[in-house]
C-alpha cells in the first residue's frame, strides 16, 4: 500500500473505512467495515475489485468499541502498507453549522466548536467526532481533515434557508442546513459526464437510501433541499418521520406525556418505512412482501417523493434532469418506474428496459426531462477535499 489516505465515515456502533492513494489520482486501494462495535463485532476489508482480502470477528463478550475498533484498523494498515504510510484521515461530519461551508483541518478549537452542535445532530456529530479525538491522541502528526454534509448547501440563499420564526432565534442558527451535502457534490461533479445539459441546468437529485433526501440544483449548486434543521426532516425514510407537523410533537408531549427523549426515539428510530409498516425499514424487504402494510409505506413513500419533486421543481422554475442515487435510488427499479410515473407532468417519460438495469440513463429517447441513475461515492468526495487541503 503506497502513501495513502484514510477516509473515515463513523456511526454509532459501526466504523466505514476507506483508503486511497494520496496522488492526484486518488486510487481506491480498499475499503471495508468493523461492524457491531459494541457487541458481535467483526471486521471485513474488500479490495478495489470488491474481492475480500480479509474478515475478523471478535469474541463475544469481548467487544471493541470505537477506540478498539480504531486500533484494530491502524495496525491492520500497518501491516498492509507495505512500507507506505498514512499521509492524511479524512472525516465525514453530519453537521458544519453557520461556521464551516467549506473543509476544514482538524485542531482542538475546532472540535470544540463542532461538539456544540451536537444538539443539532445528536444522533450522528458525537460518533463522527469520536474518531478525531481517538487518532489525535494516537497520531497527532497525521492531519486530519473534517468534510461537512451540510457544506453543499450554504450557498442557498437566505430566503430558502430561513424558518418563519422571531429573528433572535434566526439569528442563533435555527434555520435549515440541509444534509447529504458530500453525495449531492459528488453527483454535481459526476453529472457532466452523463448530460452536460443537465449539469448545466436544473437538476433535481434523489438521494434515496435509508436516510432519505432530494436537493434541487442549478448549474451544480444548491437552491433548495427537503432536510432542514435536522436530518430527520423532509421525505419518510428507513426508520425517521420525515416532514411532520410540530402540532403532533405537542399532543404527544401533553396527552401522551411524552418527553424529548421518548419523542426522539420516535421520530428517529420508529416512524418512518418501519412504522408505517410495522415489518422492515428494508426497502428490499417491503418490495418482495405481500402484506398490505408494506405496500402502505411504499406507497407513502413515492408519494412523498412526488410531492417533493414538485416543490423542488418550482424552486428551480422548471427541471432539466432527475438523478437517482444511493442504495434504493441505484437499486430499486420499482421505485424509480413509480416516482418517473408520477412525474409525467414535468414532461419526464421512462423507458422501462433501461430502467430494469438500472440505467445510466432510464428516461425515453423523446422525454421532455432526462432520467439518470448514477452511483454516489461520498468517500471518493471527501478523499478529494483531503487531498486538496494537503
Amino acid at each position: 500500500m503506497r502513501d495513502a489516505i484514510l477516509v473515515l465515515n463513523a456511526g454509532s456502533s459501526s466504523l466505514k473505512f476507506s483508503v486511497f492513494g494520496s496522488g492526484a489520482d486518488l486510487t481506491p486501494l480498499v475499503a471495508g467495515n468493523l461492524e457491531e462495535l459494541q457487541g458481535r463485532a467483526r471486521f471485513r476489508a474488500k479490495d478495489a475489485t470488491g474481492a475480500v482480502v480479509d474478515e475478523h470477528a471478535w469474541p463475544d463478550g469481548s467487544p471493541p468499541g470505537h477506540e478498539g475498533a480504531i486500533a484494530f484498523l491502524l495496525d491492520w494498515l500497518r501491516s498492509s502498507a507495505d512500507g507506505g504510510s498514512l499521509a492524511a484521515v479524512g472525516h465525514r461530519v453530519v453537521h458544519g453549522g453557520s461556521d464551516y461551508a467549506a473543509p476544514v483541518r482538524v485542531t482542538a478549537a475546532v472540535l470544540a466548536r463542532l461538539e456544540r452542535l451536537v444538539p443539532l445532530a445528536p444522533l450522528h456529530q458525537p460518533h463522527n467526532l469520536l474518531p478525531m479525538r481517538i487518532l489525535a491522541a494516537r497520531l497527532p502528526d497525521i492531519p486530519q481533515i473534517a468534510c461537512f454534509d451540510t457544506g453543499f448547501h450554504c450557498v442557498q440563499s437566505p430566503v430558502a434557508r430561513a424558518f418563519a420564526l422571531p429573528r433572535e432565534l434566526s439569528d442563533a442558527g435555527v434555520r435549515r442546513y440541509g444534509f447529504h451535502g458530500l453525495s449531492y457534490e459528488y453527483i454535481a461533479s459526476a453529472l457532466p459526464q452523463y448530460d452536460a445539459r443537465a449539469a448545466a441546468g436544473r437538476t433535481i437529485v434523489l438521494h434515496l437510501g435509508n436516510g432519505a433526501s432530494m436537493c434541487a440544483m442549478r448549474a451544480g449548486r444548491s437552491v433548495a433541499t427537503t432536510m432542514g434543521f435536522t436530518a430527520v426532516d423532509g421525505l419518510p425514510m428507513g426508520t425517521r418521520t420525515g416532514n411532520l407537523d410540530p402540532g403532533v410533537l405537542l399532543y404527544l408531549m401533553d396527552e401522551r406525556g411524552m418527553d424529548a427523549r421518548a419523542i426522539e426515539a420516535l421520530i428517529y428510530k420508529r416512524s418512518g418505512l418501519l412504522g408505517v409498516s410495522g415489518i422492515s425499514s428494508d426497502m428490499r424487504e417491503l418490495l418482495e412482501s405481500d402484506h398490505p402494510h408494506a405496500r402502505e409505506a411504499i406507497e407513502l413513500f413515492c408519494y412523498r417523493i412526488g410531492r417533493e419533486l414538485g416543490s423542488l421543481a418550482a424552486a428551480l422554475g422548471g427541471v432539466d434532469a432527475l438523478v437517482f442515487t444511493a442504495g434504493i435510488g441505484e437499486h430499486a427499479a420499482p421505485i424509480r418506474e413509480r416516482v418517473c410515473r408520477d412525474a409525467l407532468w414535468l414532461g419526464l417519460t421512462l423507458d422501462p428496459p433501461a430502467n430494469a438495469r438500472h440505467g445510466p440513463r432510464i428516461s425515453g429517447p423523446d422525454s421532455g426531462v432526462t432520467a439518470w441513475v448514477i452511483a454516489t461515492d461520498e468517500e471518493q468526495m471527501i478523499a478529494r477535499h483531503t487531498h486538496a487541503m494537503l
